[in-house]
């Protein structure tokens, strides 16, 4: 038993600390590549889909929902 309790310790929070780091930088690769995945497939939906009558309609929700 040379290492002290101390140095155990930080060697836990390194060890640890590279694990969460390493598993939320393979989180944003996996999100960024679905996300590629998703607008080849689709395309860009909001840009495509919505016509001058539906963004007045929502709009209009909006408005008497804010109301009430």
């Amino acid at each position: 038993m040379t290492d002290s309790v101390l140095m155990q310790g930080f060697d836990l929070m390194i060890v640890g600390m590279g694990t969460v780091f390493a598993f939320l930088g393979l989180l944003v690769a996996a999100m960024t590549l679905m996300s590629r995945i998703s607008m080849r497939f689709r395309g860009n939906a909001a840009a495509a889909g919505d016509s001058d009558d539906e963004i007045a309609a929502i709009g209009a929700a909006i408005a008497r929902h804010r109301r009430k």
